[in-house]
């Protein structure tokens, strides 16, 4: 049905109807009937759900909704799902902090557990409950599906199509029943393995983390030159970690350096606590810094993970997994002068250290260093490295055929823009381990596996006890093995469960067939991954590896990376690096369109600063639409045939922009095809409309009511994947269905648009002249001479009728010359 065409048309509450109007109708509703070669599918990010949306979410989401409903108006059954991914430690983070609680695993499940706050009074102070795991579990689903309410709330008010039949959850049934499966097949053919090494380890979490989630933070620190006694003197070391003198159990240098020839294969003893460690050769010793001489300690730094793995050295560890000194004084150092260090978290043993080696006379001397060290992304203390034991997928970090094989694969797969393709190689190939999936935390996919005990209770670490797929999902926490009992758990001769969960991003690379569910042969391989240039070494890589071990071919064909949106100190906008900017704020203030309008304005991998200039623009040019939209439609429809030169010319010249702007979205140009579109958009308000008006209103107007209503009719297809509410507003004025459920539009005729091109320089040059002049551009232009190439003014007479009553001309003269147009106005 069509709706009265308002007498002031306004944007004002466009978004709330529309909104509305859509999910009612299931606008965007995915065709389970249409075939693969019918379907374009996109692997939505599932945005991490703890806390609130900012408006750098809303410039990436809204930029994938431009391209879904582009290829949604080319005939394409378009998948658009979207998945919550609600596990992890963003998410137990603030479940604790919101109730007031942390998890004790060792607690007895109460269901009426009570928590000091609420998802309506959040938890004031530092202090937190224990609960059991289970009632966290609980508190962690209640926070997610909470917030999950919210951010569907903005997407909506955003605009983006999404089929919210579609939706997922990262730590839903389907999402761990398919994460499971895929690691026991991972298992089964020998990708995934259980290992006890040194590991990075976050001391806040107390957890494991994987090479992709570290990051490298500028610190202050402290060089310290410390005196050894070697076999025939002193020996100087420099180190910023005095504190793992205890943990020492090497020196090295380079095999080449002259100093220490005579001393390879010697005893030297460590500064006060006197170990005795050896001085040994190792090509990675730098002779250039310092003394030449490094202390290996266990662990300081992944080097000493290799130089402990290459020499062969035994293992001094003192730091726990609270990063805390461990109690006991390892095996060779001295009890009583490591008692001291006993407890101290690493900072106070180093100052501890400190003091002790200067008082001493050991601590010949230190100077200031400001350096990187490794990070947690989401802790808030150095990482230390500790041994444990965890789960790995190979990666290529240790298989130079895998590795080679997944460089491939960056080469198969589409880049927009091309040189993030260098990110995702530069990643690949510096990859230095296998991926560590497992994780110490509670809120997550279980590891689905559990390991028979001995006589003596001591895990098979060797012998894991795995599901059938058909279990799946399963929680070995709470559920038994199959032909053990109950009461069997934790027992000697019984079975233990595997306590850990999976790494987050092991649940996320497998997006594409989570999200598919029972629709995965008509959506997958999938066509678009568009997802932030950050992380492409961590879900996007991990995507491409799953698929490459499981199917032998990339999760989808074209990988869109975005931008940053920049806060005004230029940083990444985000939930943890300071204020950030709400949607909600910026829909309110300028509206969903122009919120749009700036995101589509963003090209792809370019960060861009967040600008409420541009949101007024888009506001503008919203505005300017449907006023424009008004004026054309008030014009009685038309039958006649377009026979106007400048009616012909403005088609002809929309051809060429149709043309253009299907290219650009083909090639995931959007700003291009917005731009393409936008610049046609104010040329056919400022110059054609003006042009053909006062023809339209004359008894023999159809050919330009005609040609106006045409171009408006494709104008708003053109504008519907950025402006869809505007133009849906527009569209229901004359139109029936919704225009985005109408085709892309196509136009051909050919013919040439100078005539248009001509006019308009013209009449540019008739209204500056009269606002130079201070007069109305309704007043009377006496006489106007214009010169230019013969073809030019060929095309200018061709609609010389509408210029003449367009700018009120009395007299208009035309003079061949060589070079461009020049306009000569006597008013």
């Amino acid at each position: 049905m069509h709706q009265a065409i308002p007498e002031k048309p306004s944007l004002d509450g466009l978004g709330e109807k529309w909104s509305a109007r859509w999910a009612a109708d299931q606008t965007y509703r995915f065709d389970r009937s249409a075939s693969r070669d019918q379907v374009y599918s996109i692997d939505t990010p599932p945005p991490t759900v703890s806390g609130a949306l900012h408006l750098g979410h809303v410039f990436s989401f809204t930029q994938t909704d431009v391209l879904a409903r582009y290829h949604r108006m080319t005939g394409k059954a378009v998948f658009y799902p979207m998945g919550w991914d609600d596990n992890g430690l963003p998410t137990e983070r603030r479940a604790q902090n919101v109730f007031g609680v942390r998890c004790d695993p060792t607690l007895a499940y109460a269901p009426d557990e009570r928590t000091p706050g609420s998802l309506e009074h959040p938890a004031k102070g530092k202090e937190q409950t224990p609960v059991s795991r289970r009632r966290f579990i609980e508190l962690c689903q209640e926070l997610t599906a909470y917030d999950e309410r919210h951010f569907e709330e903005v997407w909506r008010a955003t605009g983006l199509s999404v089929d919210w039949s579609l939706t997922y959850q990262t730590i839903g049934d389907r999402a761990r029943a398919t994460a499971q499966g895929a690691f026991l097949r991972n298992v089964r053919r020998g990708e995934a393995y259980l290992a006890e090494a040194p590991t990075l380890w976050d001391v806040t979490f107390q957890t494991a983390v994987a090479q992709a989630e570290v990051e490298f933070r500028e610190s202050d620190s402290t060089f310290y030159e410390l005196r050894f006694e070697g076999p025939s003197g002193p020996l100087t070391i420099a180190t910023t970690r005095p504190e793992l003198l205890p943990a020492c159990v090497a020196l090295v240098a380079h095999p080449d350096d002259e100093r220490y020839q005579d001393l390879f294969g010697g005893v030297v003893r460590t500064p006060w606590w006197e170990a005795e460690v050896p001085l040994l050769p190792h090509k990675d010793a730098d002779p250039a810094v310092g003394t030449g001489l490094v202390m290996v300690c266990t662990f300081g730094d992944l080097t000493d993970v290799t130089w402990w793995r290459d020499l062969d050295l035994p293992i001094r560890a003192i730091v726990g997994r609270d990063g805390r000194l461990l109690p006991d004084a390892p095996s060779g150092v001295d009890a009583e002068r490591y008692a001291p260090l006993s407890g101290l978290t690493v900072k106070a043993a180093r100052r501890e250290t400190v003091r002790t080696l200067r008082e001493a006379g050991l601590l010949l001397g230190e100077r200031p260093l400001r350096h990187a060290v490794k990070y947690y992304e989401k802790g808030d203390l150095p990482l230390e490295i500790v041994t444990s034991r965890q789960w790995y997928i190979t990666n290529g970090g240790r298989d130079d055929r895998l590795r080679e094989e997944m460089l491939r694969r960056g080469e198969e797969l589409n880049w927009y823009p091309p040189h993030m393709r260098t990110r995702y190689e530069s990643w690949v190939r510096g990859l230095t381990g296998d991926w560590l999936i497992s994780r110490q935390r509670y809120f997550g996919v279980p590891i689905p596996v559990w390991y028979p005990l001995d006589e003596h209770g001591e895990p098979r670490y060797d012998q894991p006890l795995l599901p059938a797929e058909g279990r799946l999902p399963v929680d070995p926490r709470a559920e038994t093995p199959e032909g053990y009992a109950p009461e069997q758990r934790d027992r000697p001769g019984g079975f233990t469960a595997d306590p850990d969960v999976m790494d987050t991003w092991a649940t996320s690379s497998l997006s594409p067939v989570i999200a598919a569910g029972d629709l995965l042969d008509q959506v997958f391989p999938m066509d678009l991954r568009p997802q932030a240039h950050e992380i492409i070494r961590t879900w996007l890589f991990a995507t491409v590896l799953r698929s490459h071990l499981e199917c032998d071919r990339l999760p989808w064909k074209n990988a869109v990376i975005s931008g940053w949106v920049l806060t005004d100190t230029m940083s990444k906008m985000s939930k943890s690096n300071g204020p950030i900017s709400r949607p909600m704020e910026a829909i309110d203030e300028y509206g969903p369109d122009a919120v749009r309008y700036w995101a589509a304005s963003g090209r792809p991998g370019v960060d861009i600063a967040l600008s409420p200039g541009q949101m007024r623009i888009g506001r503008r040019l919203a505005v300017k639409l449907l006023n424009a939209s008004r004026f054309v439609l008030t014009f009685p429809s038309s039958d006649a045939p377009v026979t106007s030169p400048l009616d012909l010319a403005m088609l002809a010249r929309l051809e060429t922009v149709v043309s253009a702007a299907t290219s650009a979205f083909e090639a995931y140009d959007y700003p291009g095809a917005l731009s393409i579109v936008e610049h046609f958009f104010w040329e056919f308000c400022d110059d054609y409309l003006e042009l053909a008006k006062p023809r339209a209103y004359s008894p023999d107007g159809g050919s330009a009511v005609v040609a106006m209503r045409t171009a408006l009719d494709v104008l708003l297809r053109l504008f519907a994947p950025v402006l869809p509410f505007v133009t849906e507003e527009i569209w229901s004025w004359w139109r029936t269905g919704s225009v985005h459920r109408a085709a892309w539009p196509t136009l051909s005729g050919g013919g040439s648009d100078a005539p248009l091109t001509a006019a308009s320089e013209v009449i540019a040059a008739v209204r500056r002249a009269k606002s130079e002049a201070r007069l109305s551009q309704r007043a009377p232009a006496s006489a106007v001479a214009v010169t230019g190439p013969a073809a030019s003014l060929e095309a200018l007479g061709l609609v010389a009728d509408d210029l003449r009553a367009a700018g009120q001309i009395g007299s208009l003269t035309l003079h061949a010359a060589d070079g461009s147009l020049a306009v000569s106005v006597t008013l």
